[in-house]
């Protein structure tokens, strides 16, 4: 099973990506939660060069209300991580898949919102 929904938008630049992508986890009902710009990390904490990636930590607050009643500790495996990965001929946009990352808890309920979880997610990416 694939770990991530992920989708190759061509010819693009990274931080026109980024915005297409923020815009369409807001029109499914995602927040940005964190942002984390590991190209500027590595740089500064290891000296090295690497392509654009960037890691958007998005949540619904509905879902994660949802996720978090049922499952109280299931918050150590949020927010739904989203990368941006530039790649010579555009940026890879990949989401986790919520559904493999909570099979590692034993929850059938859980698991059908975390089905429905990928669903939006899936049409998040099919969007940007």
């Amino acid at each position: 099973m694939s770990y991530t929904i992920t989708r190759k938008i061509a010819d693009t630049g990274l931080d026109a990506v980024e915005s297409r992508t923020r815009a369409a986890l807001a029109e499914h009902g995602f927040g940005v939660l964190t942002e984390i710009d590991v190209k500027a990390t590595m740089k500064k904490k290891l000296d090295v060069e690497m392509p654009g990636y960037r890691i958007l930590g998005a949540c619904n607050p509905k879902m994660a209300h949802q996720a978090i009643g049922i499952e109280p500790r299931v918050g150590a495996m949020l927010p739904c991580n989203v990368i941006l990965r530039e790649l010579d001929d555009g940026v890879e946009v990949a989401a986790v898949d919520p559904v493999a990352s909570m099979q590692a808890i034993d929850n059938t309920k859980l698991r059908s919102v975390a089905g429905q979880v990928r669903e939006m997610l899936a049409k998040v990416v099919e969007t940007i």
